[in-house]
């Protein structure tokens, strides 16, 4: 058998400083891989990655019901208000109301005794004791008395009773008593009503806080289907509170 030729072996194979030649898988590559292969990790960054819209739905829709929140209670306590001052006013009316009642009585029946006195003297026969009675009546039997004595009314079947049946003697007390009381029935009503739009804006408060909270617990849940329910949810009760809320008279 011939001797080998250096540097090459039986079989064809030869040996140099990078190693064998031929039958190399790996195609000289002491790391055991294609140098153009790059490794798993070394994909290329994604700079358009898909918008995260429910969030960003949510974080408006908190944003904008906290501060409609605040809007209702803060309307909530100026209805409050408002319904106080009314009670108060009409209490205050009630009360002018009975002062001019008594006095108003107080005048009638004054106004009363004298005119007994006067038909008194006048059956009597003392005619200076009624003339002094008749010149000295206050207002308004003052008024009415001459009316009265010029229908005749003891001739006169359709002459009123009484002088205090005349349309001529009123009382100014008597009007204002009625007026105080008109007034304060104005004020009572008034007092109802804002108690009402008061509560009103109560329970839309109660409403804009469900909403706060469908909105704040979509985004605990870790299903997208469940976050998007919650949220829908939510964005559903805005509507209906806002829409209630344009419809609401507004103090400031």
């Amino acid at each position: 058998m011939d001797e080998a030729e250096p540097g090459r072996l039986a079989g064809g194979f030869s040996v140099t400083a990078a190693g064998p030649s031929r039958g190399d898988p790996n195609g000289g590559d002491p790391n055991g891989g294609d140098p153009n292969d790059k490794e798993p990790n070394d994909k290329e960054p994604n700079d358009k990655e898909p918008k995260d819209w429910r969030e960003l739905v949510t974080v408006v829709l908190l944003s904008v019901t906290a501060v409609l929140t605040a809007w209702t209670g803060f309307q909530a306590s100026k209805w409050g208000g408002a319904m106080s001052i009314s009670f108060s006013q009409a209490s205050s009316a009630r009360i002018e109301a009975s002062r001019y009642d008594a006095a108003a009585d107080r005048a009638l029946t004054i106004q009363v005794q004298l005119f007994t006195q006067w038909l008194q003297a006048y059956q009597s026969g003392d005619k200076a004791l009624s003339d002094f009675l008749s010149d000295r009546f206050p207002e308004p039997l003052h008024t009415a008395f001459p009316v009265w004595l010029a229908s005749q009314p003891l001739k006169n079947p359709d002459a009123a009773a009484t002088p205090f049946d005349l349309a001529e003697f009123a009382i100014p007390e008597v009007a204002a008593a009625k007026e105080a009381d008109a007034r304060a029935d104005s004020k009572f009503l008034t007092a109802l009503v804002d108690n009402q739009r008061g509560d009103n804006y109560t329970v839309l408060t109660i409403g804009f806080a469900a909403v706060l909270f469908f909105a704040a617990m979509s985004g605990r849940l870790k299903h997208p289907g469940a976050q998007w329910v919650l949220l829908g949810l939510g964005v559903a009760g805005f509507v209906v509170c806002a829409a209630l809320l344009l419809t609401f008279p507004k103090l400031v």
